[in-house]
């Protein structure tokens, strides 16, 4: 049972979000999961480093998996989420921030392609529904 008001009011968002709102809250959370990776790196806190960075990659597996092959543009995102995963995994390994930083990058980048493609599509909507 979810007690905190604040678990409460998060369930709440995911649950009411739109598939795009959805998106980019995954967007949000492999970025800030992967900026406390870099931070771990930062601050040769190698146990932090690892767990943010498994994270994030565990966030960019999801993305793959939900991937719908119908679009050929989701070959091309699966090809950059697999190289962005390969990142991440360098990064931990060779405990070097350089690739978590390229990684993160490319996560920003997409979340603001995403973020300006739902904002496109709501103003076609709007636009559709007034004729």
């Amino acid at each position: 049972m979810i007690s905190s008001p604040y678990d409460k009011y998060r369930q709440s968002s995911v649950q009411t979000s739109t598939p795009a709102q959805l998106l980019l809250m995954t967007y949000d959370g492999a970025i800030r999961f992967c900026r406390g990776g870099l931070d771990g790196l930062k601050a040769q806190d190698y146990e932090k480093a690892n767990t943010f960075l498994n994270k994030t990659q565990t966030i960019v597996s999801e993305l793959i998996v939900t991937l719908d092959y119908n679009f050929e543009v989701s070959k091309g995102l699966a090809s950059l989420y697999e190289y962005i995963n390969y990142l991440l995994i360098q990064a931990n390994i060779k405990k070097d921030t350089a690739p978590a930083e390229e990684a993160l990058g490319y996560l920003v980048e997409l979340r603001e392609t995403w973020s300006q493609a739902a904002k496109m599509a709501l103003a076609e909507d709007a636009e559709s529904a007034n004729g």
